[in-house]
């Protein structure tokens, strides 16, 4: 079983008067959490503080984190994101200060000697590998559809329009659908970071390797990237989890 050390945290930001990020931290460290709120208002926060009370109840009422299996673990990642979508689609629909309330969602779970990692929405999952930097997780966004159909470059992506416009997010039909998992065996060394779009709008995959990299104290590496982000300009709330093996 790996060894592992965790560094968090969430900021406003320049921009915004209340933060509707969120994240959680299981006491176990048996998963991880961030989740990016929308809906204004009040209603951005409310959704994400669903996600990351509702989705870690869930991984524990289902999750035999001995024993399960692949597809047992997949499934249930599955049930407790679908079950906090519903749950958030509801209060939506029933309290007009909420009304059209959503949020992303980015989770990493551990079982045995394996990392589960998936999302729904556009908050992401990192790998530095060997000083090598990869995005685990895909985008459910309308500028990473306009990538995959090869209308769009990924520097492009970055200044479009409409990069804040998803196609699939908690609180919506489509949240419902499942989750995107990738299977990791974690090797000494590895750095995680899972992260809200207000990281990635202030930083480019080249400045997030080097932060990641600068560091070895997980936590210290996380306020360098949530500093870093803000002052890159990033116009969103800033939220980071930092996972070391």
């Amino acid at each position: 079983m790996p060894d592992i050390r965790i560094g968090q945290l969430s900021i406003t930001g320049n921009y915004r008067k209340n933060n509707e990020d969120n994240l959680h931290v299981d006491e176990e460290n048996r998963f991880f959490i961030v989740a990016d709120g929308m809906g204004g208002q009040s209603a951005g926060e409310k959704a994400s503080q669903l996600a990351v009370e509702l989705v870690p109840k869930k991984l524990n009422e289902l999750i035999d984190f001995i024993d399960d299996t692949s597809d047992q673990i997949r499934a249930a990642i599955d049930d407790a994101v679908g079950n906090a979508n519903s749950e958030i689609m509801v209060l939506g629909r029933v309290d007009p200060e909420l009304h059209n309330m959503g949020t992303t969602i980015v989770l990493l779970v551990w079982v045995g000697e394996t990392f589960y990692i998936g999302n729904v929405g556009d908050s992401r999952a990192y790998l530095l590998r060997k000083n090598k930097l990869e995005q685990i997780t895909k985008d459910h966004s309308l500028v990473q559809a306009l990538m995959d159909a090869g209308t769009i470059s990924p520097d492009e992506a970055r200044l479009h329009r409409y990069k804040n416009v998803l196609v699939r997010y908690l609180g919506s039909k489509e949240g419902g659908e499942g989750v995107s998992t990738h299977e990791i065996q974690p090797q000494p060394g590895d750095r995680f970071l899972l992260c809200t779009d207000g990281v990635t709008d202030g930083l480019d995959d080249e400045e997030l390797r080097e932060l990641l990299k600068a560091e070895e104290d997980p936590q210290k590496t996380a306020d360098s990237i949530i500093l870093a982000a803000q002052k890159g300009g990033s116009k969103d709330n800033i939220t980071c989890i930092v996972l070391d093996v």
